[in-house]
């Protein structure tokens, strides 16, 4: 009995080890989902937040100056970009990185931003924030107040640059909501994406060079660039965005020791396995209404807004539904007059349009007849109606 066990057991384990293991296929028919070495990271959709990579995402952890996202964004919505800021004696000889700040030289609220964006510069980060607020700590302040309009519920600021502080913190999934604001704002999304430029020093003739740090704008077609940072205790973070074909991306890593191959890989990932696909361009979906009482028996409905959606590869047919109207419409009908919506279904996505008619339909004139001929119409149908 002895042998025979040890037999099966010997065949069951030999078996188990012709089994060939293969890696299974993503569902959505795109690309294996990538490993990075980021301690937590995210890939979304900038335009409707859709998650399409997460590792560790919730997890609050620090985020270096990758923090000047939100002080951009603070400053932005303060301030108009041309206003002349008089830098701060506070803001002169800050910690880390800084473009050389003079006391009292003046310099436009953009040209700070752009030494903030590109040069991550931390002297510019407290002159914008002495500007605005008077001090660090009512800046930040107005920087969580602002994070809890975005819904935010871990991200916590105690400074406009990032140099480390315990309380000073995000997620990787709401520094990207955070980025979305930023790459929304036609100005920021240009500086973030600049590659390089140069702003007055202290009123001389010469020249602050600035560099963007990110690498990805000159090695990753699309990039849009975003922000990087680190400081020992927090490591590198890193905020990165791209666009393809009317699909933009951003990427977030912290703590990602090998940021820059990360976000290569997720944006690959992402855009390997989802795309923008416009079913309807405006005027392009028709619908035929019937008309009752018009010169036309119909009137032809379209859309008025595109009927788009992202979508992973690989996609199912899509459904559409018109609703809001009745089977039929009484004339007249006048271009232009809204109809209802058509809704586009597709792999669990929907998107609406308004229906308007591309035409008129005037009503029909109304018919005469004499007396003599509305008498002969009676006896007529009196004569059909007879047995």
């Amino acid at each position: 009995m002895k042998r025979i066990l040890s037999l099966l057991v010997a065949l069951a384990v030999g078996l188990c080890c012709c089994v060939p293991i293969t890696a299974a296929p993503a569902e959505d028919g795109g690309m294996i989902a990538p490993s990075v070495s980021a301690e937590s990271a995210i890939l979304v959709n900038a335009e409707d937040g859709s998650v399409y990579y997460a590792k560790n995402a919730d997890t609050p952890m620090g985020m270096a100056s990758t923090t000047k996202l939100m002080t951009a964004l603070v400053a932005i919505e303060a301030c108009d970009p041309d206003q002349t800021v008089t830098v701060s004696p506070e803001a002169v000889g800050v910690e880390g990185s800084s473009i050389y700040l003079v006391a009292e030289e003046e310099l436009t609220m953009r040209e700070l931003l752009y030494a903030l964006l590109l040069s991550s510069a931390n002297d510019a980060a407290t002159a914008i924030a002495m500007e605005i607020c008077g001090s660090v700590e009512a800046f930040a302040e107005r920087m969580n107040s602002r994070a809890k309009s975005l819904g935010l519920t871990q991200t916590h600021f105690t400074n406009p640059h990032g140099l480390y502080d315990e309380n000073h913190y995000t997620t990787a999934a709401e520094l990207a909501v955070i980025a979305a604001e930023v790459l929304a704002i036609p100005l920021l999304r240009e500086i973030v994406s600049t590659y390089k430029t140069t702003i007055p020093h202290d009123g001389t003739p010469d020249q602050r060079l600035l560099v963007n740090h990110n690498k990805l704008l000159r090695t990753y077609e699309g990039a849009i660039g975003m922000k990087t940072g680190f400081t020992k205790k927090t490591g590198r973070t890193l905020v990165s965005a791209a666009e393809r074909d009317g699909l933009t991306l951003i990427a977030v890593t912290l703590n990602a020791p090998d940021d820059w191959r990360d976000h290569a890989a997720m944006l690959d990932y992402g855009f390997a396995s989802y795309q923008v696909v416009t079913f309807s361009a405006p005027g392009s979906f028709l619908f035929h209404l019937p008309v009752t009482g018009g010169t036309k028996e119909t009137v032809t409905l379209t859309n008025l807004t595109a009927l788009t959606l992202t979508l992973p590869r690989g996609y199912e047919a899509p459904t559409y539904t018109v609703t809001g109207t009745s089977r039929f419409w009484f004339a007249p009908v006048e271009q232009e007059d809204a109809f209802g919506t058509v809704t586009l279904s597709c792999q669990g996505q929907t998107v609406s349009s308004p229906l308007i008619a591309t035409h008129a339909v005037p009503a029909k004139a109304p018919e005469r007849t004499g007396m003599w001929e509305r008498f002969r119409n009676f006896f007529k149908a009196e004569d059909t109606q007879s047995p």
